[in-house]
């Protein structure tokens, strides 16, 4: 290869044959054959980003990065919600007014303009205030938070779900090798010995904590098998336990489809994870003993209820044995027909008794009519015939014809009809009737006959 053929090296900044002398003026004009250089590029950046106006930013201090010569201090500054940071730049001036200096985990809320750093391109906040966030503002911050969730119904009681009463798998949160993991697990294991644990460990404090207790609770509450989570940690300061305040925390918790119990160990000033879980316990060592039951206390009670179905089973036994022994020795049973024979004695008697009462009337009855027989033939006309009247009669055709009553009611010759107590004899009346002075005592046969002037006929009817 000769030296004409080899290739010539690029010169820095040297323009590409056929390129523009000037390089473009936006980043439309920009191509894949015209593009920007990284000199362009940042110079644009960096008076773009300086046109944007100051800020106030709030966070968590991740990092901070301050050497004993430098005048210039590096922070890292975190969301405690999700995973993002922000690197901030801030004068030793700065820091060293402040009361305290701060610490990592600190929350604060800086002021500044952001810079871009076109040597490293990175991009930087240019802190010029930096204020702490004070327990009372948290506090505040917190109880403002509280009422929020309060009011969109997060916190109600109606949406608290019961426990189930014997979980086949209890999820528990908490950090590694911590009190609270060995006292959530001891206590239920203490409780119920074949209950089963999935543990997901977590960060519980610091700038990471929100996050892993967020992906933790995910990672329970898709388990199938997992049929209650306790978020657990051992107590701490207000500070330490912001994470579980933190409002994606507490939405997260919120929205699990499985019971969640908090147990943080905290009892005043609790935090809000508290108010949103189904079930709130004062300690780890509380919520190990409230989602397994008892199983000495469960056998208890399975022998008093087995007692008192004894005892029941015992009494029904006995109620039944008493009755089918009543039943066996009524009367009913050994002299089924007694009922009847009572209602025939009670025939026997009704009928004794209209028979006797029957009797007696029929024996007044004939007392009566034999003292109405004896008046009638004491009164009657057959006993005056009987003592030698007789009845005269003018019809003597007629047994019924009329009585002879007056001597001017028969006159010679009239037929008549005499009867007597034994039967009856025609006669005809012959000759004037004697005058009533000169009559003689008549007999009682000549008072029924008239008299002597009568004469009876031959012929006699009996």
């Amino acid at each position: 290869m000769t030296a004409a053929s080899t290739p010539r090296a690029s010169t820095p900044g040297a323009s590409t044959p056929g390129a523009p002398s000037r390089p473009p003026a936006t980043a439309a004009e920009t191509s894949r054959e015209y593009p920007w250089p990284v000199r362009a590029l940042t110079q644009r950046m960096t008076e773009y980003i300086a046109r944007a106006p100051a800020a106030w930013v709030e966070g968590q201090i991740a990092q901070i990065s301050l050497r004993p010569n430098s005048s210039v201090g590096y922070l890292t500054l975190r969301d405690p919600a999700v995973p993002m940071s922000l690197q901030l730049t801030c004068s030793r001036s700065v820091l060293m007014a402040l009361d305290a200096p701060p610490v990592e985990g600190s929350r604060v809320v800086v002021h500044g303009k952001f810079e871009f750093y076109p040597a490293r391109g990175s991009l930087s906040l240019r802190v010029d205030e930096l204020h702490p966030i004070g327990l009372g503002e948290l506090l505040a911050r917190l109880e403002r938070l509280r009422r929020l969730l309060a009011a969109e119904g997060l916190t109600a009681p109606a949406r608290k779900r019961r426990l189930p009463f014997l979980p086949r798998t209890v999820g528990l949160v908490t950090a590694r090798a911590s009190a609270a993991e060995s006292d959530v697990l001891a206590n239920a294991r203490a409780r119920w010995p074949a209950v089963e644990f999935r543990i997901e460990h977590a960060t519980v404090q610091g700038v990471n904590a929100v996050p892993t207790l967020i992906e933790a609770l995910t990672r329970l509450d898709a388990d199938p098998d997992v049929e209650v989570i306790v978020l657990a940690r051992g107590g701490g300061s207000v500070e330490d336990l912001l994470p579980f305040s933190d409002e994606t925390l507490c939405r997260a918790v919120a929205a699990c489809r499985t019971p969640v119990v908090a147990a943080i160990g905290h009892e005043p000033d609790h935090p809000i994870v508290d108010d949103v879980a189904d079930v709130r316990c004062s300690t780890p060592t509380d919520a190990g003993k409230r989602v397994v039951p008892d199983v000495a206390a469960e056998l208890r009670g399975v022998q008093q209820w087995r007692e008192r179905a004894r005892r029941a089973l015992l009494g029904w036994v006995t109620t039944e044995q008493v009755r089918l022994h009543r039943l066996t020795t009524s009367w009913a049973i050994t002299e089924p027909l007694a009922p009847l024979q009572q209602r025939a004695d009670q025939v026997t008697g009704l009928q004794t008794r209209a028979r006797t009462a029957l009797l007696h009337a029929l024996d007044r009855q004939d007392r009566d009519l034999a003292h109405r027989r004896a008046q009638l033939a004491v009164l009657g006309p057959a006993a005056t015939l009987a003592r030698g009247y007789a009845v005269v009669q003018l019809d003597p055709e007629h047994p019924g014809g009329p009585v002879l009553r007056s001597v001017d009611q028969a006159p010679d010759g009239t037929p008549l009809r005499i009867r007597v107590a034994d039967g009856s004899v025609l006669a005809r009346t012959v000759g004037p009737p004697r005058p009533a002075e000169t009559r003689t005592p008549a007999t009682p046969a000549e008072h029924a006959t008239g008299g002597p002037s009568a004469a009876p006929e031959q012929e006699t009817s009996r």
